[in-house]
């Protein structure tokens, strides 16, 4: 008896949805029919709501011999679909193929579960029985073309992708996806120009530019990356990530100080680029236009922490041994790597106990180690205080 209760429950649902669509006055006349949780279904698909739809072709009769399988299976497997349940949703469409579906788009929808399964070799089939429908949609080129990249067919991609490319002259994710697929393969001169060429006929946005120049950088063609990626900040001063992929390419090739000032301007509109830009100041050896940035970071951990490590790059052992109250107000003593470079402070500063306590605290293997060798400083500079000065 328990069992049929989500049966009866499910019945009851349905008869409303049906009553809603069909009038009350229909509903009480006659039994709704096979047609008619098909045509609830469909209703149900158009206005986006796919778990009733679902749930009505529940209470379709698969047996009875009137009923439209090939609808039936074909909603069946958009429903699926729109849910992202994309191995009913091939198991549905299949069944509707089978049972005498037509309409070429059904593959176009095939081709689509197949590539979310990752099913590449089955979605060039589906794309391929689309026929008229493939040649008219730019995304099945495109997904033809991914497919055989994935199925590492690169010609076959690269040809496809040239296909997409007479076929839609003005669609550019053809070029769009040459031009990675250039950098992939190790082409990264005709990468490089056809990436230019992309950015100029495409109007593309900040993030094409970021996209190709993070992809020549990744493939070490800096100087390349550059050019997209300078004429990218140009278009785009105020976009953030490309200022930091800028400054990041410089980096790459041990130009500090270009990174630093890259980091610096985009740090007037967006303050938490602060203290990237005080660090890059800080690793290029100007300590002092590190510490006038820092005095203005906002979080207060970041700023305290890296104040130490400047301080101390400066020799200015005083200062930075007295941080010892913000640093442990702050919660940064927790921080091994902190603790060690306040007791590298103090012991500059001649404060040997307090240095001392702070290295008792130590646990991490090779900070242990460096304290090892603080300690027996300390005791050098307790015996032969000249060594120290």
């Amino acid at each position: 008896m328990k069992q049929l209760i989500p049966k009866r429950i499910k019945i009851i649902v349905v008869m409303l949805m049906l009553e809603c669509f069909f009038g009350s006055a229909w509903a009480k006349e006659k039994m709704p029919q096979s047609t008619d949780f098909i045509e609830l279904a469909a209703a149900m698909l158009r206005d986006g709501h796919n778990d009733r739809a679902l749930l009505a072709l529940e209470s379709v009769n698969l047996a009875d011999k009137k009923t439209d399988l090939a609808r039936f299976y074909t909603l069946q497997g958009l429903a699926y679909m729109n849910l992202n349940a994309f191995d009913a949703a091939k198991d549905s469409l299949q069944s509707a193929i089978k049972n005498g579906q037509q309409d070429q788009v059904i593959f176009v929808y095939l081709a689509q579960a197949y590539y979310a399964l990752k099913d590449y070799q089955k979605t060039i089939r589906a794309i391929e029985n689309a026929t008229e429908h493939a040649r008219n949609n730019p995304s099945l080129v495109a997904m033809k073309a991914q497919s055989y990249w994935h199925l590492e067919e690169t010609t076959q991609s690269i040809d496809t992708l040239n296909e997409g490319q007479k076929l839609f002259p003005v669609d550019f994710r053809f070029l769009r996806l040459k031009v990675f697929y250039f950098v992939q393969l190790g082409l990264n001169q005709q990468a490089a120009e056809l990436g230019r060429e992309y950015l100029k006929l495409s109007r593309a946005a900040a993030e094409d530019y970021v996209a190709i120049g993070n992809a020549l950088r990744l493939s070490k063609e800096y100087q390349e990356a550059l050019s997209i990626l300078e004429i990218a900040r140009l278009q785009f001063p105020n976009n953030d990530v490309v200022a930091k992929l800028l400054a990041h390419t410089y980096l790459d090739q041990g130009m500090l100080n270009a990174a630093a000032f890259i980091l610096e301007q985009a740090a007037i509109l967006n303050p938490e680029l602060l203290s990237e830009a005080a660090e890059v100041y800080r690793r290029a050896g100007r300590f002092h236009k590190a510490l006038t940035l820092n005095e203005s970071i906002r979080d207060q951990k970041v700023k305290f922490k890296q104040r130490l490590s400047i301080l101390l790059a400066l020799k200015q052992f005083d200062r930075a041994a007295n941080m010892e109250s913000s640093l442990y107000r702050m919660g940064l003593l927790d921080d091994e790597s902190v603790r060690y470079a306040l007791a590298y402070a103090l012991f500059w500063s001649g404060r040997f106990p307090e240095a001392n306590k702070h290295l008792d605290h130590l646990k991490d293997a090779e900070l242990f180690r460096r304290g090892t060798e603080l300690r027996r400083l300390m005791e050098v500079c307790k015996t032969e205080p000249w060594q120290c000065t």
